[in-house]
């Protein structure tokens, strides 16, 4: 995706407001849609840093942060007076890393390998704050899937929807009905562990409740 900054705001029953200019270094419109949802102003601006290359035998959630970390640095080099937050998220199996499908045969093939088993979604945080102060972080839930057939499966991928995800699903939406049940945060599955970003944002006096008069 091309380096590009456009500014994103919902403030229709908003719950908090910004105290720091916030920066998300993604272009998921999953990850913009959660944040806008709660009320917050912020800028997108997708990071352009090739995706790194999964090792076996690496931690998958150090993994993770290694690719936000990379992502919240290149981003917060061109944001220098913002909260930037980066985010990465991967599908964890057997100890392999599932990516985003780079055609239908390959999100066909993750899914199988799916279907009927238990399987980590991790996302891992960065937030770089001005003045060099940053957090990272690392969430996982337990996701079940149903053992649904390949004519089932295939139909699914017919949809073009698993093409842009980890894991060739999205929780979200179609693939909802592919999932027996999770353990842990449901918004993580998503692809942003949205309590424990907004916890720390919190903290740090970048955001704040918008109580009503």
């Amino acid at each position: 995706m091309p380096h590009s900054s456009c500014r994103y705001s919902a403030q229709q029953q908003a719950m908090f407001h910004n105290l720091a200019p916030l920066v998300l270094a993604s272009g998921s419109p999953r990850r913009r849609e959660l944040l806008a949802g709660l009320g917050l102003t912020f800028r997108v601006h997708p990071a352009v840093t090739p995706e790194p290359t999964y090792l076996t035998g690496t931690d998958p959630a150090q993994f993770a942060l290694t690719a936000a970390r990379a992502k919240a640095w290149e981003v917060a080099a061109l944001h220098p007076e913002a909260v930037v937050l980066a985010a990465d998220t991967i599908v964890a199996l057997d100890g392999d890393v599932l990516g985003k499908p780079v055609d239908q045969a390959m999100a066909l093939t993750m899914l199988e390998r799916l279907a009927g088993r238990e399987h980590a979604v991790i996302t891992g945080c960065t937030l770089r704050f001005p003045r060099e102060q940053h957090q990272e972080f690392a969430v996982t839930t337990r996701v079940w899937m149903r053992r649904f057939g390949p004519d089932v499966l295939a139909a699914y991928v017919a949809t073009e929807e698993p093409m842009d995800k980890a894991g060739a699903y999205g929780i979200q939406e179609r693939a909802a009905l592919l999932v027996e049940r999770i353990e842990g945060s449901y918004t993580n599955v998503v692809g942003l562990p949205l309590a424990e970003v907004m916890e720390r944002l919190l903290h740090c006096s970048a955001i704040a409740p918008l109580c009503p008069h």
